[in-house]
């Protein structure tokens, strides 16, 4: 019972230091296409979104993160997103998307 003890609290000072996104870098960045009806109402805004890349270098999954307007451009931004590649070696990472006229 000592050893858990000492090693629980251990692991969970690793898993605090250890960065939550990896230094990716991307080989290939589709750019998110603007909604023709924001463009049409003249709305900009952002979204920022997380996403984990596998080990070869496709992302997997994207979560939207913030978004202003809310229901705007997110759909846009996680479809271009998904299309990113990087080089491989797998991580998570973190964007924020701005779409200005």
């Amino acid at each position: 019972m000592p050893r858990f003890r000492i090693l629980v609290p251990a692991l969970l000072a690793m898993a605090i230091a250890l960065p939550a996104h990896a230094n990716l870098s991307p080989t290939k960045r589709v750019d998110p296409q603007y909604p023709a009806e924001a463009a049409r109402n003249g709305t900009e805004g952002f979204v920022e979104v997380e996403f984990t890349v596998t080990p070869d270098g496709k992302v997997d999954s994207v979560s939207v993160v913030n978004a202003r307007p809310s229901r705007v451009f997110e759909a846009s931004a996680v479809r271009a997103v998904k299309q990113w590649e990087f080089a491989p070696g797998g991580g998570r990472g973190k964007v924020r998307l701005d779409f200005k006229l």
